[in-house]
């Protein structure tokens, strides 16, 4: 009797800054999958590399339009992390893709990040090190200097990361304060709730963002909230780029509405210096990379390759951004 052949499904890997797939391996292994990677560089690699695989593992820069997505045959796309603004979700739907996410990764590396920021620019520690090494020494320049105790924090998001965020500040001696459009079902311990954005923009020394971007791209802070700002305070943002209009940005910094901004995430990556050269020596840049620790990314990709597993396996994902309907639904 001849045995049954194991038929192979394929998972395309696009787009991810990881050098090898052993733990996306292990978990596909007893489906038979074969892995495959895309740069994902744009629609064309896109539909050469990953057309005909029937799910996609897709890191943040490879964009979906409907164009693309009518092009490949995937079953599914998973977003490696929260955002799922580079996939056309209306197309998907109506193309039968699954389109899910990893949303609960990283809370703790996004908060450490944030606050890590906020303290490098409180405290100047560039500016320092630049003292130093320039041959300098005191701190007259970096007058003046302020306790934790004196400042407050507004805290924007009250999701898993802004609270997470919320705990450290507080854990420093910060006054906190937090502000979301929803009042949060568990509150931080603490930690005062503003149901005003503009207010709370207006008493906080610190700003730290941990709110998701619209749909439509539609800026959260532009030229009328940058108004409010308190006059030498501090921005960070770890969350999306788009939340921030980055010509207002310009110029709160060049009227001191702003001292700094220390800014992790950007309208456009990897960024052009250049675009910021009239105020570069007041921004404090990192290169998206809050979230990643080993821990956490270990933790996105096999949660990642666990939703690649459910689809397969003919079930539910867990973190379901669009779900086809049935009679659109691509088959395996």
């Amino acid at each position: 009797m001849t045995a049954p052949k194991f038929v192979k499904h394929k998972v395309a890997i696009v787009g991810t800054r990881y050098s090898e797939f052993s733990i996306e391996e292990e978990i596909l292994r007893p489906l038979g999958v074969e892995i495959v990677f895309s740069t994902g560089k744009d629609s064309e690699t896109i539909i050469a590399e990953a057309g005909d695989a029937e799910i996609i593992l897709a890191g943040a820069p490879p964009k979906f339009n409907s164009e693309t997505l009518a092009r490949i045959g995937c079953r599914g796309i998973i977003r490696y992390g929260v955002g799922t603004e580079s996939v056309d979700l209306i197309a998907a739907k109506e193309l039968g893709i699954w389109v899910s996410r990893v949303a609960d990764y990283g809370t703790e590396a996004v908060a450490t990040h944030s606050v890590a920021l906020a303290l490098t620019a409180m405290r100047q520690i560039r500016e320092s090190d630049a003292i130093v090494r320039n041959g300098g020494w005191g701190f007259n320049d970096l007058r003046p200097l302020h306790l934790p105790s004196s400042l407050t924090v507004g805290v924007v998001g009250a999701g898993r990361i802004g609270s997470h965020a919320a705990k450290q500040f507080l854990g420093l001696g910060f006054n906190v304060k937090m502000y979301d459009i929803v009042t949060p079902s568990h509150p931080v311990v603490g930690v005062q709730f503003i149901d005003s954005f503009m207010d709370l923009l207006r008493t906080s020394d610190i700003i730290s963002l941990h709110v998701p971007g619209s749909a439509s791209g539609e800026p959260l802070i532009s030229h009328a909230e940058f108004e409010v700002f308190k006059a030498g305070s501090i921005l960070v943002n770890t969350s999306r780029g788009t939340l921030i209009d980055r010509e207002a940005l310009i110029q709160a910094l060049l009227g001191n509405k702003l001292r700094i901004a220390a800014l992790d995430v950007f309208d456009k990556e990897p960024i052009s210096i250049s675009d910021y050269d009239a105020i570069k020596d007041r921004l404090l840049f990192t290169p998206h990379m809050a979230w990643y620790t080993e821990e956490s990314e270990s933790d996105l990709r096999f949660k990642a390759a666990k939703e690649a597993f459910r689809l397969l396996s003919g079930e539910r994902p867990l973190e379901v951004v669009v779900e086809p309907a049935i009679e659109k639904a691509r088959k395996l």
